[in-house]
């Protein structure tokens, strides 16, 4: 049985440094590493994620996953979108927290 690539995508985005996506694939063992490891500190996790986004995560079998072509386009968009959101996010929280530390001296 073929494994969806937004079902993939959307686990290996949001849920990726529990390895939640790895259960998915039917891949237990590295998805209990991930698990442990927090997604690899954050890296196993990005690698994963882009792995899935270009087209080259196959599930426990080999097999390709079922939806690529058709959602790619979305798929990469939306994630640059999360990433910017969440750098911008971080750099704002940053600049914020520099703010309140020179308030204090």
């Amino acid at each position: 049985m073929y494994k969806s690539y937004i079902v993939t995508w959307a686990l290996a985005q949001f849920l990726g440094s529990l390895g939640i996506d790895r259960f998915y694939l039917g891949k237990i063992g590295t998805g209990i590493l991930k698990l442990i490891t927090l997604g690899g500190f954050g890296i196993w996790t990005l690698i994963d994620l882009i792995m899935v986004i270009t087209g080259n995560t196959r599930d426990k079998s080999g097999q390709p996953l079922e939806g690529f072509e058709e959602h790619k386009k979305v798929t990469r968009i939306v994630t640059i979108v999360i990433l910017v959101l969440g750098l911008l996010s971080g750099g704002c929280t940053g600049i914020m927290s520099a703010g309140q530390v020179t308030e204090m001296v």
